[in-house]
């Protein structure tokens, strides 16, 4: 098991704690919309430290971006196996035909 699946089980059996102990316990209880926002932010903090040219700052809102996206998965019911499940259903297609398959 690796450091991201680590954090999946940990995100999992954390949802349905106490929210006064638990970050993930707490951002669950205020709904998808929340988690939704909480990976937009931590999106947009990816962003700026990277047009910033600030190393640290790419790693740091990286793994909070990550952190969010796991507990969205974890909230839709999904799991980082549906994530490579679709990874790997992409390789060896081109992103530029990939994305055209799934324009209507």
């Amino acid at each position: 098991m690796d450091s991201l699946d680590t954090l999946e089980a940990i995100i999992r059996d954390r949802r349905t704690g106490d929210p006064a102990s638990s970050y993930v316990a707490k951002l669950t209880a205020r709904g998808r919309h929340k988690i939704a926002q909480k990976l937009g932010e931590e999106a947009t903090e990816t962003v700026i430290a990277a047009i910033a040219d600030d190393k640290a700052g790419i790693v740091s809102e990286s793994a909070d971006l990550i952190f969010h996206l796991l507990v969205l998965l974890a909230d839709a019911g999904l799991t980082l196996d549906d994530v490579r499940a679709e990874l790997k259903r992409r390789e060896g297609v081109s992103g530029i035909d990939e994305k055209a398959s799934r324009i209507p």
